[in-house]
């Protein structure tokens, strides 16, 4: 997805340069960014966020894909999320209500990020309030984000849950395996193929 040539243009700056086109930053606001933000790049396939124990990391997304899941009773994954460029990812639930994670996050590809804990987040808005609309929006996309989701497997069909999804993922079927597609969907793989299948037959 890209090659570690790359890797350099790809830093913390550029998500400074995005806060810029929603506030404006002053120079004591852009240096505390870079004393509560940590880049890494992750390995395709790591885990960042395992299931039952806490931890209070969000990650912000510059290149690549991440997918959050949870297991089920009957031991199937069921992915809630794909992260790619510019999302925001983390077990939400857990990071806000102080609890364990139900959420396993792993890189679908190997993948850069900015790892921020939630605390320096929530409290970044003390000495620097020019943060609130910023964040407020953030949460407004995530919120209206899930809403359409929830709506979309209760609605749509599968193959117009499909369709969506590609409009939404244009290139991850590149990278990311069936299961994890047909987890994100709601239906099996063999659903997913035949759905592939008559989408070809109407080209």
């Amino acid at each position: 997805m890209f090659s570690e040539t790359h890797i350099i243009f790809f830093t913390l700056k550029t998500l400074i340069d995005r806060i810029r086109h929603t506030i404006t930053l002053s120079p004591e606001a852009e240096r505390h960014i870079y004393t509560i933000a940590k880049e890494q790049v992750i390995p395709k396939g790591e885990i960042i966020i395992s299931p039952d124990k806490k931890s209070r990391k969000v990650y912000f997304v510059m290149d690549g894909c991440l997918r959050s899941y949870c297991i089920g009773k009957d031991g199937k994954e069921h992915t809630l999320q794909f992260a790619v460029q510019n999302w925001w990812i983390g077990d939400f639930i857990a990071v806000y209500n102080n609890e364990p994670h139900t959420l396993t996050v792993e890189a679908v590809t190997k993948s850069i990020v900015i790892e921020f804990n939630s605390k320096d987040l929530d409290e970044i808005f003390i000495p620097f309030p020019e943060f609130e609309p910023f964040q407020r929006k953030n949460l407004e996309l995530h919120v209206v984000s899930l809403h359409k989701r929830i709506l979309n497997q209760l609605q749509l069909t599968a193959q117009e849950r499909y369709e969506l999804f590609l409009q939404q993922y244009p290139d991850i079927e590149q990278y990311t395996p069936n299961y994890h597609i047909a987890s994100y969907l709601g239906i099996t793989q063999q659903s997913l193929s035949r759905i592939r299948a008559e989408r070809l037959k109407k080209k």
